[in-house]
């Protein structure tokens, strides 16, 4: 475990009344994975007269009620029902610097996953099916960009345009998953950035004390805080990041198992 050490430098940037830096850019799309469980293969297809063409419809032989699982962490902004029309039921999961993903035509919403549910990698959201516009079990799915749509991606690599192809998830197959941390400040609130540095703008605050959920962790702006120095950086929610060296965690550096962002 790293020693305690608070630094006034430390504090200046992070805390609450903490005078604000330029905007950093904007970051890097999140590592999305096949959005079905650990080992399962799909055929995924792609077509330009699809609507919107990006999109990937999945199948494998008798998928319906087959779990569909959050490809990257992120908050579920949109959980609904349009019937027997367009999308049917669906799940929107946003996973922050503009980037959206869209799993529909689900059977059902998976226990306990509503709108501001936050999810990891592996998650499970929902369950196939052909609820609206669908003319047979599949899941449709999308990413976004600032709304626009954008071909899909997984692992950094572009899907198959345009044709089928046989996908293998990766999905949380190390057994990755989320973590939870206890927030150390010695009694002050700890600003929370809409990125993973001290550049970034303040989109809110933890207080002292309080336990966050860890989505992902990835490296940023160097900081020394209550448990040293360190460029990690905690994802507590879409958009929403903290650095690691106020997070009492049980571990110096990375937590094993959680998913890098």
């Amino acid at each position: 475990m790293r020693k305690r050490l608070l630094s006034a430098v430390g504090a200046v940037l992070l805390l609450v009344g903490a005078v604000l830096l330029p905007a950093a850019p904007a970051m890097a799309a999140p590592s999305f994975k096949v959005p079905f469980p650990c080992g399962q293969s799909w055929s995924g297809q792609t077509r330009s007269d699809h609507s919107p063409a990006p999109a990937i419809d999945f199948n494998r032989t008798n998928d319906d009620g087959d779990p569909v699982v959050a490809s990257a962490p992120g908050t579920v902004d949109v959980r609904t029902d349009l019937g027997n029309t367009s999308y049917g039921r669906y799940i929107r999961i946003n996973h922050g610097s503009g980037y959206t993903t869209y799993y529909a035509h689900l059977s059902s919403f998976a226990s306990g996953i509503g709108v501001g549910s936050s999810v990891g990698y592996g998650t499970v959201i929902g369950y196939v099916g052909t609820t609206g516009g669908s003319t047979g079990p599949h899941l449709h799915y999308e990413q976004r960009l600032n709304g626009s749509y954008a071909q899909v991606r997984f692992n950094g690599t572009l899907a198959l345009y345009y044709g089928t192809k046989t996908y293998t998830s990766d999905n949380n197959c190390g057994g990755g998953g989320s973590a939870t941390g206890t927030v150390n400040t010695s009694g002050i609130d700890l600003n929370v950035r809409s990125g993973p540095g001290t550049g970034y703008g303040v989109v809110g605050s933890v207080a002292d004390g309080a336990r966050v959920t860890i989505q992902c962790q990835t490296t940023g702006t160097t900081v020394t805080g209550t448990y040293g120095t360190s460029n990690i950086w905690d994802r507590i929610g879409a958009g929403r990041f903290i650095s690691d060296t106020y997070v009492l965690t049980g571990y110096d550096g990375y937590i094993p198992g959680v998913p890098r962002c």
